[in-house]
């Protein structure tokens, strides 16, 4: 798993109404920082976001956030990571969180984690990156968006490779040893020259 010093954790910036989405987020930041592997994430300082921060930094990890300078207000930027990023869009947000990223693991979320979570796979799916991504279906909370996935290839509108994309494990516990069994992602000068 040398290949694998930083993951970007997509996840909501709400707690959720269940508690073990709670926990898991906190054990999963926790796991990573005890592992020495880098946190990078959404940069606020609430929901579960917030809490995967704290495990990591609580478990002697680094932590990188990176947060738009409009959501600062909103979401309460994280004073006390590794090191903050204050961004003028979400897309700058998202094309830094995904620089400093080796892998990607989903854990749940709303709309936002939606939007991170389809765009890094098609990314994938176009040949820019092959980097493992991970989505953590603690409690069934992703089955609709897995049978939405399998309906879309079902359907014509996406090859069965589709569903080789991406990983999936029930636990957070499962995480790293899922990130050891990925093959190495190749550079984005692989990726041009493939």
């Amino acid at each position: 798993m040398a290949h694998v010093r930083s993951v970007c954790v997509y996840c909501g910036s709400s707690l959720g109404l269940e508690g073990h989405h709670r926990e898991a987020a906190s054990r999963l930041g926790r796991l990573l920082g005890g592992a020495r592997i880098r946190v990078v994430f959404g940069g606020g300082n609430v929901g579960l976001m917030g809490l995967v921060a704290e495990g990591a930094l609580a478990a002697g990890g680094e932590v990188f956030g990176i947060i738009p300078r409009h959501l600062d207000r909103t979401e309460r930027a994280h004073r006390g990571l590794t090191r903050l990023y204050l961004v003028d869009t979400m897309h700058e947000r998202k094309q830094k969180m995904f620089q400093h990223a080796d892998a990607f693991v989903i854990l749940p979320g709303g709309l936002g984690t939606l939007d991170e979570t389809f765009e890094i796979i098609t990314w994938k799916l176009l040949g820019l990156h092959d980097k493992a991504i991970l989505i953590v279906n603690a409690g069934g909370y992703w089955d609709p968006l897995l049978g939405l996935i399998r309906h879309v290839i079902a359907s014509g509108f996406a090859g069965p490779a589709t569903a080789g994309l991406f990983a999936t494990v029930d636990r957070v516990e499962a995480v790293i040893p899922a990130l050891r069994a990925a093959t190495a992602p190749r550079t984005a000068a692989h990726i041009e020259q493939a």
